[in-house]
């Protein structure tokens, strides 16, 4: 199966400022990060942020926050309750008074819901922690997580790895940066090939 751009959102978590210094390869991470969200911007894929305990830890990365509809703070590890709302929104209320008393021209027609995207493209820091957290309890909420690996990152190559394997034991899809922006891109006369070729290189 491959990832479609309309079904995504993009959850970026904990790329912050207080913790990243700590974080292995940080450089690399926060990069592919980066990438992730300028190509779900280009593809209009919805862009969500998480902030552990932000007074603390800082902000998130400038970079990344600018490109992010929203930022959730959050104390719990798992950041799937601040998450959940944005990423399957209640239905809008219909307005207005009693529909059946206005005559028939009159009556507004229901608005269209937005579609449901229920795949969760996910990354983070640290990965064996928040990350792990927030994408098995998404996972029991029957959402489709799919882990950007090498835009994860733990202050230990050995915390990191292992995560890796409980996420694919759990049923997450791993993949990577490239796999990501080929996979919503999927061919060379898509319009956007030429600006993902240019973000990736």
């Amino acid at each position: 199966m491959l990832l479609d751009a309309d079904d995504c959102q993009l959850v970026l978590i904990d790329y912050q400022a207080r913790l990243m210094p700590a974080i292995d390869g940080r450089e690399f991470v926060v990069a592919n990060a980066l990438k992730l969200a300028r190509m779900a911007r280009l593809m209009q894929v919805p862009v969500w942020g998480t902030e552990q305990n932000p007074d603390k830890l800082g902000g998130l990365e400038p970079s990344l926050a600018e490109l992010c509809d929203t930022i959730v703070p959050k104390m719990a590890f798992s950041g799937a309750e601040e998450l959940l709302p944005l990423l399957r929104p209640a239905p809008k209320p219909q307005r207005g008074g009693n529909a059946r008393s206005m005559p028939k021209h009159l009556q507004k027609p229901p608005e269209p819901e937005a579609p449901e995207r229920n795949t969760v493209v996910i990354a983070g820091c640290e990965a064996h922690v928040c990350l792990m957290q927030t994408a098995l309890t998404l996972l029991e909420e029957e959402c489709d997580v799919w882990v950007v690996t090498d835009a994860c990152g733990s202050r230990t190559e050995r915390n990191r790895d292992a995560a890796y394997d409980r996420l694919a034991g759990a049923g997450c899809e791993l993949v990577t940066t490239e796999m990501v922006c080929f996979e919503w891109i999927r061919a060379a006369d898509h319009p956007a090939f030429k600006a993902m070729q240019a973000l990736i290189k």
